[in-house]
């Protein structure tokens, strides 16, 4: 069963992030208030993220010492290979839309046709980090 701590906290950290949402779309944005606005929210962020980590500390020792303990297993191998297979598909994905985006921007722009080939390029270097969570997601399975 879940503590008031574990159920409390995450509904006040989610209030104070979305919170000021509202009030920007409630008055509009304008010139004046849309950069005090974003500094405010990204402030606001940055604060639940750093309660949240000293609030959590204790419970992310208890794991660390839990894998410690269970390290030489093939469990931990596991998990592992589930991070190496994201982290690796997810550079190689940043790495394809990165050479591929510029070019298809270019193309639109000369030529708002081109759009439907344009963006395939694209997608297909998404693609490619999507993999690398499926491959992941099957590791953890087995484990």
């Amino acid at each position: 069963m879940l503590s008031i701590n574990e159920v409390l906290l995450p509904l006040i950290g989610v209030v104070l992030v979305i919170g000021p949402i509202w009030f920007l779309f409630r008055k509009g944005i304008n010139s004046h208030n849309a950069k005090a606005r974003i500094i405010a929210q990204v402030s606001i962020f940055a604060g639940v993220f750093m309660v949240t980590m000293l609030v959590e500390a204790s419970h992310f020792t208890a794991l660390a010492e839990e894998a410690a303990a269970d390290a030489g297993s093939a469990r931990s191998m596991g998990f592992l290979a589930a991070a190496i297979a994201v982290a690796a598909s997810s550079i190689g994905a940043a790495w394809a839309v990165a050479a591929s985006a510029p070019a298809a921007i270019g193309a639109i722009s000369e030529n708002g046709d081109n759009f439907g080939k344009a963006i395939i390029f694209v997608a297909l270097g998404e693609g490619i980090a999507i993999y690398g969570l499926l491959i992941s997601i099957l590791i953890i399975n087995k484990l």
